[in-house]
């Protein structure tokens, strides 16, 4: 089948490049041109928009940053929408909201386009080893139909019921895992606070039952004081904020994800929205006034 790649950041490029390298034939676009060039130096073909990246594929594919601009680029003008044949197969790997994939579906559905919400899980090292996740909601026909893609850049892939069922799996995994995250930090906080060094610390928590992936991520951060994006505060800020919302949805209480939001905005009013998700530490730090790792390294 003929893909057409759209949005090609930290997750988007490495998943792209593992579907070109899978053998099949894939037309890209990004407002990046060094990110298209990275495609296009390993095989893959520049779109140039969305819209003739759209046009002719057998199934288009977005991996963008918010819910906003998955729905330009799927419902715009210029989107598409406006430009895929009758039969396409869209997908969305976004961290999305299963409302907003509703809404994208059922436009969709009138021109005959099949959607499926696809996020995916792993982080970037995931993306470019092709080990991630991937969950997928929608018809199970076109699901099947697009198993080669998606072994070609993930590990687990799972169907996971109707649309949206994705965004649900997806949402509630970041949720956990930025809950766990924020524990880490407040932990590490605490023990070094009542004079406990971080080192000796990290070595008994991660070989004992506080050990998780997403305290490990916060350890090393603090402790080789490395707050580099991967995964920045901003877009964990996002999918927080659209895991409540679905929340209020189901009009269910939620105890730990709000007070978890709030750190975040925290982070993002001391100008640390850019930096890596374990930066959440700082708030810590910030309001203990000192630091978690070694002295000396101020990052």
């Amino acid at each position: 089948m003929k893909v057409g790649f759209i949005g090609l950041g930290h997750m988007g490029g490495p998943m792209c490049r593992n579907i070109i390298k899978g053998g099949h034939e894939v037309v890209v676009h990004d407002l990046s041109e060094a990110a298209v060039q990275a495609c296009v130096e390993i095989g893959g073909v520049a779109g140039g928009s969305v819209a003739n990246t759209a046009a002719g594929a057998d199934v288009v594919m977005t991996s963008l940053p918010m819910p906003k601009d998955v729905e330009a680029v799927a419902l715009g003008p210029d989107g598409i929408i406006a430009n895929a044949k009758a039969g396409t197969i869209y997908i969305d790997l976004s961290t999305n909201s299963p409302s907003m994939m509703k809404k994208i579906a059922g436009e969709m559905a009138a021109k005959d386009i099949t959607t499926l919400d696809g996020p995916v899980s792993g982080g970037v090292v995931g993306a470019e080893k092709a080990t991630i996740a991937i969950m997928v909601g929608g018809d199970k026909s076109a699901f099947d139909s697009c198993m080669p893609i998606f072994e070609s850049f993930g590990k687990t892939i799972v169907h996971t019921g109707e649309l949206g069922s994705g965004c649900v799996a997806k949402l509630v995994n970041n949720m956990i895992a930025f809950v766990n995250m924020t524990a880490a930090a407040e932990g590490l906080m605490l023990g070094v606070a009542a004079g406990m060094d971080p080192v000796v610390l990290n070595e008994i928590v991660r070989n004992a039952s506080g050990n998780s992936m997403g305290y490990r991520g916060v350890a090393k951060s603090a402790l080789e004081r490395d707050f580099a994006p991967a995964f920045t505060v901003d877009l964990a800020y996002k999918d927080m904020r659209l895991a409540l919302e679905l929340a209020d949805e189901l009009d269910m209480p939620l105890f730990l994800g709000p007070q978890v939001h709030s750190v975040m905005r925290m982070a993002r009013s001391k100008d640390q929205g850019g930096e890596n998700v374990t930066a959440v530490l700082k708030v810590y730090e910030a309001a203990m006034g000192q630091q978690v790792g070694p002295a000396g390294k101020n990052s």
